[in-house]
């Protein structure tokens, strides 16, 4: 999440057709997507106020120049997750120092004009940067006019600048202009399958339109920032839980999309719902459960789904366990 650069000046436009020479990427984030990471917003390819991504999508925001790679939570980014180079290069500008801390809540630093946060560029040749933004304070481990490969470590993925969840902010450029690496052409088409030429990923990245970041069981309807956080993430619950209460948080909703969340347990049902989502939203959380104090013991399992037009576009399991 950016709208100002490390160098030079950003120019709002995508690039036109690719030139020569183009690198080839590799995702910035030492993860598995699908897994443990996900992709949360892409390049805004729409040159009004409106926002679209390169599949005339809703994952993005008016003006944003680059590809979020995200953690599911706070505490997969406290663990550490190394930042690697999208290719090999040259580093020409680093910044690093500041606090790592999410925007928009109590005690937020001013980051204007500093907006990309701890991160910074690397020179490919043949006028092709990168820029990597929103990186761990303290974390960079590497230095100013260093050659680097597609395995060296740059640092870590962390909370600095103007960010609300944690993440590497990727800016693909050439001679100064954002370029798509999704859609590096420019093409104007929608839907995921519509022609638009190669990418610039040495290995295809599926585009996932949305979907399910974690799934859990706790004993109470959850705390939205426990859920963020990565707390609540309970293996056992005792018999005389209170209640039973299975959750889902999730990315890219859509205004008519459905969370199906269930949970089953030794006897069968103990909770099936379907929620209907109203407004289209980049994060939520929806929570579903039952009443109690005498729960058979033994595993449950709980699921959560979210489907689009009556279809499953994601699900995560998780098992609990029930003990005295």
């Amino acid at each position: 999440m950016i709208r100002s650069a490390l160098i030079g000046t950003l120019i709002c436009s995508l690039a036109g057709p690719a030139l020569a020479r183009e690198p080839l990427l590799n995702p910035p984030i030492d993860c598995t997507l699908g897994e443990s990471c996900y992709i949360q917003n892409f390049v805004d390819t729409d040159p009004s106020h409106g926002a679209a991504d390169f599949t005339c999508g809703s994952l993005t925001y008016d003006g944003h120049k680059g590809t979020d790679f995200a953690l599911p939570t706070l505490a997969a980014m406290q663990a550490g997750v190394d930042v690697r180079p999208a290719a090999p290069g040259t580093v020409l500008a680093i910044r690093d120092g500041m606090e790592d801390h999410l925007q928009f809540g109590p005690d937020a630093p001013d980051v204007t004009g500093r907006e990309c946060g701890n991160g910074l560029v690397i020179d490919h040749g043949d006028g092709w940067t990168t820029q990597y933004c929103h990186m761990a304070k303290g974390s960079i481990s590497v230095i100013k006019g260093q050659r680097v490969t597609k395995g060296t470590t740059l640092g870590q993925v962390g909370l600095s600048g103007q960010t609300q969840f944690p993440h590497v902010h990727l800016t693909v450029r050439h001679k100064g202009q954002v370029v798509d690496p999704f859609n590096p052409s420019g093409l104007i088409a929608c839907g995921v399958d519509a022609p638009r030429g190669d990418t610039l990923w040495q290995n295809p990245i599926a585009y996932q339109a949305g979907g399910v970041i974690s799934v859990g069981v706790w004993d109470a309807v959850p705390d939205y920032d426990a859920i963020k956080a990565g707390t609540v993430n309970a293996d056992v619950l005792p018999a005389t839980s209170p209640a039973l209460v299975v959750f889902g948080y999730a990315f890219g909703a859509r205004a008519g999309d459905t969370m199906r969340l269930t949970l089953t347990g030794p006897t069968g049902e103990v909770v099936s719902q379907d929620m209907a989502l109203n407004k289209t939203q980049a994060l939520l959380f929806r929570a579903s459960g039952k009443r109690g104090t005498s729960w058979p013991t033994g595993t449950y399992k709980a699921e959560a789904t979210l489907l689009r037009d009556g279809t499953p576009i994601d699900s995560m399991t998780r098992d609990i366990e029930i003990v005295n």
